[in-house]
This record gives C-alpha cells, sequence and structure tokens, in this order.
C-alpha cells in the first residue's frame, strides 16, 4: 500500500491555464473583428503591464494577480475591465510567440513588457498612441518577424519544447498541432444549469429577459453556453443559485459516475466542489455526498456554494490524515477521484499554466496521481464505481495511470468499464480523461 504524503501534496498543489489566417485567429480570438477601432487608454494599459510583470517575473498565478488588479479603481466599467482581463491573458497566451517577434527574453523589464504589449496591437491593428512608452519599437518589422516565425510549429503555438515533445509522441505531429491550435482558442462561458432549483428552459428565458443570450448545449442536459461573453456572477440567477459556471466537458464527469438518488458518493478530491453540487442536483438531494480534500479552505468555499444551490446531501470532511480514508473503508457505492494533474487539458481559460509547468512537475505530479488511486480506491464497496477523471490529455496522466492501477494488488479487484479522453480538438471545450472501473 502507497503512503501518501500530505505535505508534498500540499507543496505541489502550490506550484500549480497559415501566416494571414493564424494573424486572423489570434486577432480575432479574443476581441473580435472590430477590435482595430479599438482606442487605447493609459491607465488601462499601464495596468495590463504591471499584471503581466506579476504573472511573468514573479510567477504569480494570472486569475488571482488580475481579481486583484480589477480591484484597483472602482470607476472602470465592464469594458475596462474586460480589456485589461482580456489583453493579460492573451499576451500570457502567446508569450513565446510574442517575445520571438520582439526580441526579448526572461525577465522582462517594463520596457520589454512594453515590447511585447506592441507586437500584440500590432497584429491586431490597433492604433498605437504617440506615448513614449512606444517609441522606438519596430512596429514595421513586427509582421514580417510574424511571417518567419509562424513556420515554427513551437513559437507559431507558443508551446515549451519539452512540453511539445510529449505532445507529440503522445498524439502524433497533426493530431497534437491541432489540439495546440484548439487550446490557444479563448474558453467560452459555459453554465450549468442548477436542476434542484431551475429547469435549463426556464434559466434561460430568465436570462434572456436580462440580456444575456445562451443557447443549449447538446452534449450534457444542463448546459447553457453564452452566445456572447458576460459577467453572470452579477446576475439575479447567480444569486439565487440557479446555475454554476462549469465547463461542458467539465459537466460530463458528473454524469459519467452515475450517481443517484440514494447513493453514498465521496468527491475524494472535491476542491471547491464543483462536482460535488453537480452530482447533488443529479441525485436529487437524495443520499449523500461526502466532499474530501486536504484544503479546508475549500471545503469552506463547498459549504458556501451549497448553501447557494440549495444543496442539502453534501457533507465535507478535510482529509487530515490516512485516517480519514480509513473510516471510510469500503463505505462508497461511487468515488471520484478528480486527481490533481498538470492541467494541460485547461489552456484555454488558464494559459499561464503552460509557462509554470515543467518535466519535474510532470513526475512528481504522476508519482501522486499513482499513489492516489491505490489510496482512495479502499473505499469503493463490492459493486461499486470508481471514476479516475484528470484535466489533462497528456497520457501519462490517464491510461498509462489506469493500466498500472489495474496491474496492481490493490486494482486486481477492480474492472475498467469504460475510458474516454475528451479532447479540445473535438469537443471545443476543455480536455478531460474520464475512467469508470467496477469493484468485483
Amino acid at each position: 500500500m502507497f503512503h501518501l504524503d500530505y505535505q508534498f501534496l500540499r507543496r505541489v498543489h502550490a506550484k500549480i491555464s497559415f501566416t494571414v489566417k493564424l494573424i486572423n485567429d489570434i486577432k480575432n480570438s479574443t476581441f473580435g473583428p472590430n477590435i482595430s477601432l479599438m482606442r487605447l487608454h493609459r491607465n488601462l494599459v499601464f495596468a495590463t503591464i504591471d499584471s503581466l510583470h506579476s504573472i511573468f517575473n514573479e510567477q504569480k498565478a494570472a486569475d488571482k494577480v488580475l481579481r486583484g488588479t480589477l480591484k484597483r479603481d472602482k470607476r472602470w466599467g465592464s469594458r475596462d475591465r474586460s480589456f485589461i482581463a482580456e489583453t493579460t491573458y492573451d499576451i500570457v497566451r502567446w508569450k513565446r510567440l510574442y517575445q520571438e517577434i520582439a526580441e526579448v527574453k526572461e525577465p522582462f523589464d517594463r520596457d520589454n513588457l512594453f515590447r511585447l504589449f506592441v507586437v500584440w496591437a500590432t497584429l491586431r491593428g490597433v492604433t498605437l498612441p504617440d506615448w513614449p512608452q512606444f517609441e522606438g519599437k519596430p512596429t514595421r518589422k513586427i509582421k514580417g518577424r510574424f511571417d518567419a516565425l509562424s513556420k515554427v510549429r513551437v513559437i507559431r503555438e507558443s508551446i515549451p519544447d519539452w512540453l511539445d515533445k510529449v505532445g507529440l509522441e503522445a498524439f502524433g505531429k497533426d493530431q497534437w498541432t491541432a489540439e495546440l491550435k484548439a487550446l490557444n482558442q479563448q474558453a467560452e462561458v459555459v453554465l450549468r444549469c442548477n436542476t434542484l432549483k431551475v429547469t435549463r428552459k426556464d434559466l434561460a428565458n430568465s436570462l434572456a429577459a436580462n440580456g444575456i443570450e445562451t443557447e443549449f448545449a447538446k452534449q450534457t442536459p444542463e448546459g447553457l453556453v453564452l452566445k456572447q461573453r458576460d459577467n453572470v456572477f452579477t446576475t439575479e440567477e447567480f444569486q439565487a443559485g440557479l446555475f454554476e459556471v462549469q465547463d461542458i466537458n467539465s459537466q460530463r464527469v458528473g454524469h459519467w459516475v452515475k450517481p443517484k438518488p440514494g447513493m453514498r458518493v465521496i468527491d475524494a478530491c472535491a476542491g471547491a466542489g464543483g462536482k460535488s453540487l453537480h452530482m447533488a442536483a443529479l441525485m436529487e438531494n437524495k443520499g449523500q455526498i461526502i466532499a474530501l480534500d486536504i484544503f479546508p479552505k475549500k471545503l469552506e468555499e463547498l459549504k458556501r456554494r451549497a448553501r447557494r444551490n440549495g444543496a442539502h446531501n453534501i457533507e465535507t470532511r478535510p482529509i487530515e490524515s490516512r485516517k480519514t480514508i480509513k473510516k471510510l473503508y469500503q463505505k462508497a457505492d461511487a468515488v471520484l477521484i478528480d486527481a490533481p494533474c498538470t492541467g494541460i487539458g485547461v489552456l484555454k481559460r488558464n494559459p499561464d499554466a503552460k509557462w509554470k509547468l515543467t518535466p519535474e512537475f510532470l513526475l512528481e505530479i504522476t508519482q501522486i496521481q499513482k499513489e492516489i488511486l491505490h489510496d482512495y480506491a479502499s473505499m469503493v464497496k463490492p459493486g461499486g464505481t470508481l471514476v479516475y477523471a484528470t484535466c489533462s490529455i497528456l497520457l501519462q496522466e490517464n491510461q498509462q495511470q489506469i493500466e498500472t492501477f489495474l496491474k496492481s494488488e490493490e486494482g486486481q479487484d477492480f474492472s475498467l468499464e469504460a475510458q474516454e479522453t475528451l479532447l479540445p480538438s473535438v469537443t471545443g471545450y476543455d480536455g478531460f480523461f474520464m475512467a469508470r472501473m467496477i469493484r468485483k
């Protein structure tokens, strides 16, 4: 039996997103075709530069940086905040391409960050104002260098060399290139209707009445996709717990578990509980969901979300030691292991992750996944279901983990019922892997 080092896991978690056509893809990926009409404002550009400094030079998480930045000036409206956030994410997403064009190296000083911004603006046809920060920037050379550099895949798709090699070995050139292209597209805003409180049709009608147009997702019965990006967290519907923001393929994980009313289900790596909340709705608030995690603060957030959602069958338990797992030995009808991973499948929404990942981290996280599988599988009772899932598409974290587990002493009690990789290039959404095993 493996023994998880929870302190180590906490440390690992702390470490944890052709020529003319490509220009148009980059140009339209975030802001749409009318970006050339954009007028730049000094305070917004400076806020973007400050955010990039924190992300690139201080290795801070992009989402946390932007949450802080967007609180800086209460006078900023929704369009101002959108510009800062989306410009920042866009430059983060294309960092390697932009720095090669700009001929700058890390760590980026402030002048170099402005050079990256100039590349961003030039490729999108945004007119640069007559500011001192933009003096002497070689805008005329940018498209020429773009033409040349776009012939090199790792630069064109803006990916680290080592990660590109891993992807090539797993998928081959054509498929991996398709995945990179898909992962470099901005993620759509997807809602999961909370069926404990409202139907998908009624939710869509309510949002439409407030100017937020959606369309039904075909992949899940609860999914709604926004036709245009909007801040849905300020809506009355969100405050009333009628929906959560959750990617389509993430929603599919909850269905993969097949939770039924009256079952005892364990969400073994629950985090803030998006999948726990979904399963509570699928179980119609009947039965029990035990949400486990090594981070008590995340479970506190789950409690708050559960109250808003009207999910009453969720019990949270922090994992303080192996005793927490031992107490649940063969007690669950179903166990979901939404394992910690590299997050390669969610680079659409977390593009900064690819610049923080290392080969060493991949080795560390795969070992942790292996240990979690071996330890947590013990909570499944005979005839019960074990679901292993990641938001990664790498073989090392997925199929290979399942193969290794099933050959192990602990895994011999399980049979593989089904497994599936949800590829961004095929689905248009986040990349996920799911495997469902049955205890004999």
